[in-house]
């Protein structure tokens, strides 16, 4: 037989890693697999969901294949809301693969996932006739394995006139768009299976189609399968009633394989081809779908927005006027900012997100749910300062907005908001109710993998190897993040050593490292949630989480590419403190305190700080950071901003910390190369620690706007050699402008290139730190009631 071209069969049941302990293909390696034999066009239809769907057609076209998607459904013998037991004479489910031909198809996919997941579920996710009907439009059915309903009368029921009017029920759901699939597998039954199909293929006018059923890449994968088989089920490799595949074949065959598989019904292989041409798919990334925020009176969202930030203004300003801190020039810089602020925002399309932020925040205030003062770049923004979003004031710490948000940088806003640990649920709750329901919020899925350690015991357990011997090899692993078995092999001789003298330790090794990485179960993101403006499966398919929380199915990434919009509820163990905390002062001095007004000038608190007494104060309490204090000795809340940002690896290993502590001491000179410099870096004696340093000296020096300056300053976080190119030729030239020499801009330009890699984001940093004084001020002036609290929290 010739060789194959790339027209002549495709794959069109596939099980990759998101088949979850089933299938343990990797997007990467059945791509590659692809190319090699010469196929353009790859196929997921994964059990039950459709997890990997979005990744794998990104992924497939960048790799530069045409992706068809699908998924191979449990379908409800009967209703999808009856739970059948075996014990009743019905089979709990049947099999059936479903192939998107088009974008309609593929959100009947979504729709259907759903719904299996949502509604369906016994064990398995299950669909039903029912909504097969409903939703079964652009979509081509294939019959499936020996678990398919049609294939299942004909194998094990011996009733070919059930299976006939089985198929006749589908082909009435899937006109002209349904398949007999057939196999060529070994499995013992399929032989007569197939002969069945091919008769009722001749008497149905139905046509054949050949699939391979691919649960793993290589034949010589198909071991590693049956352990990750005993893994799903809880089974040992020796147990004589675990769940096996009695065959080796269900690996991605080359087309050749299939051609010759399949010479007595060449048909079945040609309708591969033809129903690839029939599965076009295209999806486009654009547009962001923001909820629906229903505005007051008749407003629209601009004037929505822009009412409630400068009555947020006016409010800030009294507050101000009050403490005695507002000057008529200070308050024009204000005015000025929020004019700047609005205007960016609204071109930019914003208003809705920033009054749905408001809204679930100032809902928690007004429930006394305590909600952080800020958290990343968001805490930069003055019209989230008035709208209450947060309690830090950007202009008093000179944080910028561009950092947040800017024209030059089309991103979406991303708040990161903080909430009582204890009570992030209620608001979880509160947003569901607004918007509309479980069908309009969900929580982000994110995947538990099989790493290094984890996939060691797994196997282990899965091959009867004792516990304690697993363990005890699973410990020379070194504790090192996201580090990999081969790295771990590579690293540590006596992992080498037992690989090399012990026959079961090189099994066991061999086995993990072809299951390491891949997905092992969900679990809930712990902060990311998404609000659709119509029902969320228009966008993606959802599902249940451990909880019962209602998840998207696709992970963060794909999450965000689909045009939702996330917003991050955070839990914050140290707010809970801060609450309980404050709950027992008031029960010793019948009032409540209202943490936002505290001054940040406090001596006591500080005095205690210097001290290095930072035990159960937030972010200050490690003893390196108790180590630091001692010998930075702050005495203003810039220096706990400072502290904040500067204890991280990179800054402790640079010297840029004892540099700042030094010349705070007196005991270094502050070296400004260029007078112009002196004011963005005198509150950080001469140190650049901040990103927004980074971004204020390029709009100083070289006339960079602020949202410029925010993508040099990505760009030198990234250190990608053109990207740096050309921000360097741009800054050289803007320095020239200015008058400054050639050798002194390329002196700062270097050392804002080297100080970038370091820098912190300010705004994080300020938000932080005033938790941190919030902390320190409760430990200094009520101990007894804040170590109580922090102890109950323990």
């Amino acid at each position: 037989m010739t060789a194959a071209t790339p027209a002549n069969f495709v794959h069109l049941h596939v099980h990759s890693q998101y088949s979850m302990l089933d299938g343990a293909i990797r997007f990467k390696d059945l791509f590659a697999k692809c190319k090699e034999f010469g196929m353009d066009t790859v196929t997921i239809t994964d059990h039950g969901s459709m997890y990997g769907a979005l990744e794998f057609y990104v992924a497939a076209r960048k790799a530069g294949l045409k992706p068809i998607i699908g998924c191979e459904f449990y379908v409800a013998p009967t209703s999808r809301f009856t739970k059948e037991t075996k014990a009743s004479g019905l089979l709990p489910y049947y099999h059936l693969v479903l192939l998107a031909m088009n974008k309609n198809g593929y959100q009947n996919l979504m729709k259907l996932a759903s719904i299996a997941h949502m509604e369906g579920f016994y064990y398995k996710p299950r669909i039903d006739k029912e909504v097969l009907r409903q939703y079964s439009g652009d979509l081509i059915a294939l019959t499936a394995c020996l678990h398919g309903e049609v294939p299942y009368k004909v194998g094990h029921d011996k009733d070919m006139k059930a299976a006939a009017n089985a198929a006749r029920e589908l082909h009435g759901i899937f006109p002209d768009r349904l398949y007999l699939e057939i196999q060529e597998n070994g499995l013992e039954d399929q032989a007569e299976v197939n002969q069945g199909l091919i008769e009722l293929s001749k008497e149905l006018h139905l046509p054949l189609v050949a699939t391979n059923d691919c649960h793993y890449l290589n034949r010589e994968d198909t071991y590693a399968h049956e352990v990750l088989l005993c893994i799903q089920t809880g089974k040992t490799i020796n147990d004589s009633d675990r769940f096996r595949f009695s065959t080796d074949q269900l690996y991605f065959k080359s087309p050749q394989e299939m051609h010759q598989a399949f010479a007595a019904t060449p048909e079945a292989i040609a309708n591969t081809v033809a129903i690839a041409a029939q599965c076009n798919l295209h999806l486009e990334f654009k547009d962001h779908h923001f909820p629906i925020y229903q505005t007051h009176d008749g407003l629209t969202l601009d004037q929505e927005f822009e009412q409630k930030s400068r009555d947020g203004l006016e409010f800030r300003l009294e507050q101000m006027r009050q403490m005695g801190t507002l000057t008529p020039e200070l308050e024009k810089t204000y005015r000025q900012r929020l004019d700047m602020e609005i205007g960016v925002i609204e071109k930019m399309g914003f208003p809705g997100y920033f009054l749905i932020v408001a809204d679930f925040i100032n809902w928690s205030k007004d429930n006394h749910i305590p909600v952080g003062p800020g958290r990343g770049s968001g805490a930069g923004s003055l019209a989230a300062y008035c709208m209450k979003i947060t309690d830090i004031d950007p202009i008093t710490y000179g944080l910028i907005f561009e950092r947040f948000l800017n024209i030059e940088r089309k991103g979406l806003p991303d708040f990161d908001v903080d909430f009582c640990q204890d009570r992030r649920s209620e608001v979880i709750q509160y947003v569901q109710e607004k918007y509309g329901g479980e069908s309009h919020v969900a929580q982000i899925i994110t995947y538990g993998s099989m790493n290094a350690r984890g996939v060691l015991r797994d196997v282990g357990r899965a091959l009867a190897i004792p516990l304690a011997e697993v363990d005890k090899i699973a410990k020379l692993v070194p504790e090192r993040l996201k580090i990999t078995l081969p790295e771990a092999l590579a690293e540590e001789p006596r992992l080498q050593d037992l690989q090399k003298r012990d026959p079961q330790v090189k099994e066991l090794l061999s086995i993990a490292m072809r299951l390491e990485g891949l997905p092992r179960h969900i679990s809930t993101h712990a902060a990311g949630v998404v609000i659709s403006p119509k029902p969320m499966v228009e966008y993606l398919p959802i599902c249940r989480g451990p909880k019962g929380e209602v998840l998207t199915q696709y992970a963060m990434k794909y999450t965000e590419m689909t045009g939702l919009v996330k917003f991050d509820f955070l839990g914050l163990k140290t707010l809970t403190v801060i609450e309980r905390a404050l709950r027992l002062i008031e029960k010793v001095l019948a009032k409540r305190l209202d943490m936002g007004l505290l001054p940040v000038d406090d001596e006591k608190t500080y005095k205690l700080l210097r001290k290095g007494d930072a035990l159960g104060v937030f972010q200050l309490e490690s003893s390196g950071m108790r180590a630091l204090l001692i010998s930075m000795q702050p005495e203003l809340f810039t220096d706990l901003i400072a502290l904040v940002a500067l204890y991280r690896p990179g800054p402790l290993e640079s010297g840029m910390v004892s540099d700042f502590v030094n010349t705070k001491h007196g005991k270094m000179v502050a070296k400004y190369p260029l007078p112009q410099l002196e004011p963005i870096l005198k509150e950080t004696y001469g140190v650049i620690v901040y990103q927004e340093q980074v971004m204020k000296i390029a709009n100083v020096l070289a006339n960079y706007s602020l949202g410029d300056a925010d993508n040099l300053r990505r760009a030198m976080g990234k250190k990608i050699p053109e990207e740096m190119a050309n921000e360097k030729g741009k800054f050289m030239a803007g320095a020239k402008a200015n008058h400054i020499p050639e050798d002194k801009a390329e002196y700062i330009f270097d050392l804002m290139a080297k100080f970038a890699g370091y820098g912190f984001n300010k705004s994080h940093s300020a938000a932080y730190a005033l938790i941190a004084y919030h902390t320190a001020w409760l430990k200094t002036h009520y101990p007894v009631e804040y170590m109580a609290a922090l102890l109950t929290s323990e």
